[in-house]
């Protein structure tokens, strides 16, 4: 018999609990059949029953597509398996690496091709018992400026023309020294008092300007390159004087460089017949024998001569790639191919002392003038 709610409504018979019940296990008005005759979701519902995927056809979970990190999507079988990807054992091991005992010390990690205090102290320990070196401090020293000079010379300090060229002028007679011509070649003139005139143009002698560099790394020891990057006049752009290097240091050498519109003082400091001492310091790749140090005092010979150092000391107790080297020798690249003939390639090289000079004061790239006495000394040749 049918049962009804108070508001009327037709209630639906319970499920029997009793497995001889001979009440329905289900009610027939929610849509469902007998246990086990369960319609499909789709039978609720009029017209086409459309599945899950988004193009009407239902994927299982392996088909379906998954988002890859650029946002394409790509399916979940095409992905590399984990058994195929790269294994942690294909990795650098740990006893490949090197072992803690064998890493060099804190020091030479951070300053392995530079030089450090103890490397400094000892350059400087270098330079002082050399007993011929002459640290630039003459300010006090007397003049030693020439104040006669040939007629030709001052013409040429001039910039009008070369010697040559200033006699073939003399000789012409348009050379006039205190309102007198001149005509005779070897004539002297006093720098101070006298007054000379080309043409009734008055000539001033050329100032003479020296100035010293801590030149830097990775420029080109040269007055003008159009295949440089950089030159060292490119640091003297404040100069108001026209000058040039004295020597040359290569690209990679660093350390003290001298500039110069006095084309003798140039030549007394380059020429070897006139032996000016250069003091370098150097690091190496390796440390250097004592073996080999013995060789370079002794003298090696290279494809251009035979070469001996002056001097060569170890200047880091710590170090032994780490050396002081004095010579005389203004070959090209003299310092490095030294090291080379006993197989260790320089890997830092800066000069720290030359005829007197040094780069005291200047940090890399700076430069300033010489003194007076500075000037004085290098005249007399008093520098070695």
């Amino acid at each position: 018999m049918a049962e009804f709610s108070k508001d009327g409504r037709k209630l639906r018979p319970r499920r029997s609990t009793s497995a001889n019940s001979s009440k329905p296990a289900y009610s027939t008005a929610g849509g469902r059949n007998n246990y086990g005759e369960h319609k499909s979701y789709g039978e609720h519902k009029s017209g086409e029953h459309r599945s899950f995927g988004r193009d009407g056809e239902h994927k299982s979970y392996g088909e379906r597509k998954s988002f890859s990190r650029d946002g394409e999507r790509k399916n979940y079988g095409d992905r590399k398996p984990f058994g195929e990807r790269k294994q942690f054992g294909e990795r650098k091991q740990y006893g490949e690496r090197k072992p803690y005992g064998q890493k060099p010390a804190y020091g030479a990690r951070r300053n392995g091709n530079n030089f450090n205090k103890a490397s400094d102290d000892g350059i400087n320990r270098m330079i002082a018992a050399s007993p011929k070196a002459q640290i630039s401090d003459f300010d006090s020293a007397p003049s030693a400026i020439k104040e006669e000079i040939r007629l030709n010379k001052f013409i040429a300090n001039s910039g009008v023309c070369s010697r040559r060229e200033a006699d073939t002028m003399i000789q012409a007679g348009v050379v006039t020294v205190n309102g007198e011509v001149v005509t005779e070649l070897g004539t002297k003139v006093n720098v101070l008092t006298d007054v000379v005139k080309f043409n009734g143009e008055t000539l001033r002698g050329e100032a003479k300007v020296y100035i010293v560099m801590n030149k830097p790394k990775g420029y080109v020891t040269t007055a003008s390159d159009p295949h440089a990057d950089k030159t060292v006049m490119d640091l003297l752009k404040n100069c108001p004087n026209r000058v040039y290097p004295v020597g040359r240091l290569d690209k990679a050498t660093t350390g003290v460089l001298m500039f110069t519109n006095d084309g003798e003082i140039s030549e007394r400091l380059t020429h070897p017949s006139y032996d000016k001492k250069k003091i370098y310091q150097v690091v190496l790749n390796k440390p250097l024998t004592e073996e080999d140090r013995q060789k370079i005092l002794s003298g090696i010979q290279l494809n251009d001569g035979l070469i001996a150092a002056d001097a060569l000391e170890f200047i880091d107790p710590e170090d032994k790639r780490k050396l002081g080297i004095e010579i005389h020798s203004g070959k090209n690249r003299i310092v490095r191919r030294i090291f080379e003939a006993v197989g260790c390639e320089v890997r830092t090289l800066d000069r720290v002392y030359f005829a007197g000079l040094t780069k005291k004061g200047l940090k890399k790239g700076e430069w300033r003038y010489l003194t007076e006495g500075e000037v004085n000394i290098l005249k007399m040749g008093a520098y070695v």
